[in-house]
């Protein structure tokens, strides 16, 4: 008698102003990144290509073979609208303006 290897708990996470995704599924050990994606709808349901996005495990980046681990978490990151340094820069000159 065999006994089969537990799934693995994963969730995938994507947000944009348009659309909150977030599901917990149960994968087959030997899961990748890109099979859980692929299965979760996340490409239908919130109108995006997640291949020609960056996707990452609790916020470091993975690549789409990656094999998935009991309890990861997939991100889909979008595009950054504004380099982080830029926008602070632009924030720290419009307190300086407002200055009297």
């Amino acid at each position: 008698m065999s006994t089969a290897e537990p799934m693995l708990r994963v969730e995938i996470a994507y947000l944009d102003p348009d659309c909150q995704f977030l599901v917990r599924r149960e994968v087959a050990p030997g899961t990748t990144v890109a099979e859980a994606l692929d299965a979760s709808g996340v490409d239908a349901v919130c109108r995006i290509a997640w291949r020609s996005l960056t996707v990452g495990i609790w916020s470091r980046p993975a690549r789409p073979d990656t094999v998935l681990g009991d309890g990861d978490r997939i991100e889909i990151y979008r595009p950054l609208q504004v380099d982080p340094k830029e926008a602070r820069r632009r924030r720290v000159e419009k307190a300086r303006r407002a200055q009297p």
